[in-house]
Formats: structure tokens, C-alpha cells, sequence
């Protein structure tokens, strides 16, 4: 897999230079330069369509000025995942918040393999403890895939750091729910 850098939003109009506010829908598109790709920003009244040379564009919209969630820290994520280990019944869970831990950039994903019963076998690593761990990808059903949103973005404001963080004990942040189990294939 590549990995690109794309510079972050300019929150200024490419043609006109007016700074983008909160909540407002502009285009952005990525042209090759010397130092790889360059982003350029275009509010909606001067986007006339992506320019020749661009190799993307898409529309998009300046968040607006909601104060930002206070994410748990690694650590914390990093507990909970290997808590999860030990709970089948939370399998979905930990594939889910094992994603969220990659895409955050605290687990690499080294590669993936089938098991002999045919599911799919990620396996991560984790560079702030040097671990390697393997899990299934356990894909939940809509309706439960709502329920582990809620879990993870109970951990992500911190609504249960503190109990984590503090005494060390070792439990689960959260209750454990019953819902549809996931399908499997």
C-alpha cells in the first residue's frame, strides 16, 4: 500500500483568497508538484469544475466551530483492546475499535491471512509497546455496529478515562450489551 501526504484544508479560496468559513461547502483538488502533491481549496462560487492537470478533487465542507471531542489517550485504547481479548462475546468490539486504533495510527496493520475455518486474521502492531496481536475481523450487523459506536465514543470524550486511568483495576470501561450477534460468513 502507498501512502500520500495531502496537506490539510487552507481554509482559503485557491482564486479569490477569501478565508472559507465554518460549515461552508467548498472543492478541493490535488496537482502534482516537485515535492509530490499540492492541495488547492476553492469555495463553491469560483469552483468552475477540477482544473487539467489535477489527479482528484472532491466537495467537501469546513467543520464547523463545534469544540473538538477529547480523545482518550493511546494508552487507555491500547488496555481496552487487550481486555477484549478475553471476551468472545466482544469480538465485534475489538475488530472495531482495532480500526479506529489504525486509522489513529497507535496499531499498524502488518498483513491479514485466512484461518482454516475461513475467517479473515489481521494482524497488528503496535509500536508504543512493541506487540504483535492477531484478531479476527468480526463485522458487526448494523444495529449492533451502532451500539459499538456508542461504547467507542463514550471512551473517545473520555467519559471513563478517569476510572480506567486511575486504580488500575481490570475492567471493562463499559457495560456489556446484548444485541444481535454479528452474521458470519
Amino acid at each position: 500500500m502507498i501512502d500520500f501526504e495531502v496537506q490539510r484544508c487552507t481554509r482559503h479560496c485557491a482564486v479569490t483568497g477569501r478565508e472559507l468559513k465554518p460549515g461552508e461547502v467548498f472543492y478541493s483538488v490535488l496537482i502534482p508538484d516537485q515535492q509530490g502533491w499540492r492541495r488547492m481549496d476553492y469555495s463553491a462560487e469560483a469552483w468552475h469544475g477540477p482544473p487539467d492537470d489535477c489527479i482528484a478533487w472532491w466537495r467537501t465542507q469546513l467543520p464547523t466551530g463545534s469544540p473538538k471531542k477529547r480523545w482518550a489517550p493511546s494508552e487507555v485504547m491500547i488496555r481496552w483492546f487487550e481486555e477484549l481479548a478475553d471476551r468472545a462475546d466482544q469480538a465485534d468490539v475489538r475488530y472495531v475499535l482495532a480500526l479506529l486504533m489504525v486509522r489513529r495510527r497507535i496499531l499498524r496493520l502488518e498483513g491479514s491471512r485466512r484461518a482454516n475455518d475461513g475467517t479473515e486474521i489481521l494482524t497488528l502492531f503496535c509500536p508504543l509497546n512493541d506487540t504483535t496481536y492477531e484478531i479476527p475481523a468480526v463485522i458487526p450487523s448494523e444495529d449492533r455496529l451502532q451500539q459499538i459506536e456508542e461504547q467507542i465514543a463514550a471512551l473517545m470524550e473520555g467519559d471513563e478515562i478517569e476510572s480506567l486511568a486511575g486504580d488500575g483495576a481490570n475492567s471493562t470501561p463499559f457495560r456489556s450489551e446484548e444485541g444481535p450477534k454479528p452474521e458470519r460468513n
